[in-house]
């Protein structure tokens, strides 16, 4: 048998293995625990992707952007804070049809954003 298990093509024994847990939680019934682990699992995913991006200010972003220009800094923290708003609103909604063409509008718009200031203020133009 283990001959067998290790001969077998990689793609099938990954989907009978698929299909053993599938099957157990079928038939013990943990519908419900696999709910609940999901929305933890989602929770942390979106905690995990806050701590990315914070370190990823502190280390890069915060020195750099305290010596823009009032206006610019304002621009660019307004258009991540409503990034990190409108995906809070995503994981906690989750939007379908015009909402989430709404959400999508909105992340387009502050990526262009932060995006653009960030580009303004490493354009050197040598006045």
């Amino acid at each position: 048998m283990r001959r067998f298990w290790s001969e077998m093509n990689p793609t099938l024994r990954g989907f009978v293995v698929i299909a053993l847990i599938a099957l157990t939680v079928w038939l013990l019934s943990l519908q419900a625990a696999l709910i609940s682990l999901y929305l933890l699992v989602q929770i942390a995913f979106f905690i995990a992707i806050a701590v990315v991006l914070y370190f990823l200010w502190r280390d890069r972003v915060r020195e750099d952007a305290s010596m823009w220009p009032r206006r610019a800094q304002v621009t660019f923290y307004g258009a991540v804070a409503l990034v990190v708003v409108s995906l809070g609103v995503f994981f906690v909604q989750r939007p379908s049809g015009l909402d989430a063409l709404a959400f999508l509008l909105v992340l387009a718009a502050c990526g262009f954003a932060g995006w653009r200031v960030w580009r303004d203020q490493h354009t050197y133009t040598g006045y």
